[in-house]
C-alpha cells in the first residue's frame, strides 16, 4: 500500500506544481484552463491518497479544491466568452 500512496502523493504534488506554474504564466484562457484540468487531476490524486491513509483534513481540503478547479475548467475551457 505504501508504494501506491507514494505514487499518488508524488503525482499530486508534481502535477499541482506544474498546474500552478501554468496558471501563473497567464498565457491566455487555453493554457490557464488546462492548468485547471491538471489541478483537477492533482486533487483526485490527493483525495485518493488521503482516503488510503485516513488523512481526512487533506481529503476534505482537496474535495473543496476539486470543486473550485472544476469551476476553473468551466470558466476557462467550456464557457463561451463574449456572449
Amino acid at each position: 500500500m505504501d508504494s501506491l500512496t507514494d505514487v499518488l502523493k508524488w503525482s499530486a504534488s508534481i502535477s499541482g506544481m506544474i498546474a500552478a506554474f501554468m496558471v501563473s504564466l497567464d498565457l491566455g484562457r487555453r493554457v490557464t484552463g488546462w492548468g485547471f484540468v491538471l489541478f483537477v487531476g492533482s486533487s483526485i490524486c490527493w483525495i485518493s491518497g488521503a482516503a488510503l491513509t485516513g488523512d481526512w483534513a487533506l481529503g476534505t481540503q482537496n474535495v473543496v479544491l476539486f470543486a473550485i478547479n472544476l469551476f476553473g475548467v468551466y470558466r476557462y475551457l467550456i464557457r463561451k466568452t463574449g456572449v
